[in-house]
């Protein structure tokens, strides 16, 4: 860093560098997602492509389907093919194995890497001499299914923090504000600071969360609140950054700023949502972890049996793999991640942004639901649903072009709602004077 570039730096406000350093974080941490992603869909992909020549190979599927192809070396073959998979499409597997293992809380990783390397190193040993069967079809899709798992989950992760990201893009990223000396300049919002004082006109977005200190209007807060009725606003009134002003000019004055206004503890709420795992996560968590004790034990046990009924060992080391491998749940790698990933992502495409996860799997329980208001009920606009004049020279259509007439130079909700109204039934509508 060169020192003009310091000496810039060093005068540059606390509560700036603190915005800027989190958005950086914000920004490194989608980044590193993004990175993970990309790399579970290749790894998947690449590891796919390789179990294709591995299963047209595997003596057990050829005499399932019925067909023969062998020639000198091709378990040397399978063999170098497996190892590619295992060690490039199983490494975060095997990774993940050593952290669980670290906290002493094997989980879902220790069971995938027990199988797949009781797998691998058992049909290694028969490539090279062991008398025994080999299992690298087994191996090898079971490590395409688990890959494809986790990429869908980390999508569906994903997926919801660009739904937050359309959260924050909610605020404007500049504000208007008032010198002492009365004239108005446009600001970045990382610039404002409580206290400020900001104008913001008809249409624009509200850029901190602040109180009104002069002007009336209607401000549109239904994308933080899910109330659709514009909320009348007048001096002393509380205003939330990113809510929409109407149609009155208003000066405020500026309360939070950055991480401390209500937009930002909202994406902060649901961030560490995204980040806990719900109840039937960690109890295929524990599940795991119980499995791989019982596929531990299931092993020694069979090897025990096996040996105590005079069988030789070879035999014996062949069906405690074989119990091994089967203990690791190809299903429970691949339904949970596909139920978080569904329930995420059309929550997300709905709007829903889920603080509890815990909160909402018990839902499916609920019978009765008792809502305190009708504005959330609602499309989010107003609009007339039924209109009758009760004067006999008038009928009920001329009665609606009257009033569409009397607010279509007005800017209020109400006043849209009835004008569109007139428009859907091909009103004529004369105009106001003296409006």
């Amino acid at each position: 860093m060169d020192h003009s570039h310091h000496s810039s730096t060093q005068h540059a406000s606390p509560h700036k560098e603190k915005q800027e350093m989190k958005g950086m974080e914000g920004h490194d941490h989608s980044m590193h997602h993004m990175h993970m992603i990309e790399d579970f869909k290749k790894r998947f992909w690449i590891s796919l492509v390789i179990t294709l020549p591995i299963v047209v190979l595997a003596p057990m599927i050829q005499s399932l389907v019925g067909y023969e192809f062998r020639f000198d070396g091709d378990r040397y073959l399978q063999f170098a093919l497996s190892s590619i998979v295992f060690f490039y499409g199983g490494w975060p597997f095997l990774i993940g194995m050593v952290d669980e293992l670290k906290k002493r809380k094997p989980g879902m990783m220790t069971l995938i890497a027990l199988a797949i390397s009781v797998a691998y190193f058992y049909s290694s040993a028969v490539v090279f001499g062991l008398s025994g069967k080999m299992f690298f079809w087994e191996l090898v899709s079971l490590i395409d299914i688990m890959l494809l798992g986790h990429w869908i989950e980390m999508k569906s992760v994903m997926g919801a923090s660009n739904a937050l990201q359309e959260l924050a893009k909610m605020m404007p990223s500049e504000a208007r504000r008032i010198k002492d000396n009365g004239e108005s300049e446009d600001v970045p919002i990382a610039e404002l600071k409580s206290g400020d004082t900001i104008l913001v006109r008809p249409g624009e977005k509200i850029p901190a969360d602040g109180q009104v200190l002069e002007g009336s209007s209607h401000v549109n807060e239904s994308m933080l609140t899910g109330e659709s009725k514009p909320v009348a606003k007048q001096k002393d009134d509380e205003v939330i950054g990113g809510s929409v002003n109407d149609n009155g000019a208003l000066k405020i004055m500026v309360k939070h700023t950055g991480e401390d206004s209500y937009l930002s503890k909202v994406i902060g709420l649901v961030t560490e949502a995204q980040k806990t795992k719900s109840n039937t996560q960690n109890l295929a968590d524990k599940a795991a972890g119980w499995l791989f004790y019982i596929a531990l034990a299931a092993g020694i046990i069979t090897l025990v049996v096996w040996l105590s009924l005079e069988k030789d060992f070879n035999y014996a080391l062949e069906r405690m793999v074989t119990v091994m491998i089967i203990s690791c749940p190809h299903a429970l790698g691949l339904a949970v991640p596909l139920v978080v990933a569904i329930s995420t992502s059309v929550s997300a495409k709905h709007g829903l942004l889920i603080r509890n996860r815990t909160a909402f799997e018990n839902s499916r329980k609920l019978t009765t639901i008792i809502f305190d208001k009708t504005g959330t009920l609602t499309k989010g606009e107003f609009g007339v649903t039924r209109f009758k004049s009760v004067n006999a020279e008038t009928d009920d259509q001329e009665l609606l072009a009257i009033a569409a007439a009397l607010e279509n130079n007005s800017e209020h909700p109400i006043a849209a709602g009835i004008v569109r109204k007139s428009k859907e039934l091909d009103l004529k509508l004369d105009k106001a004077e003296n409006f």
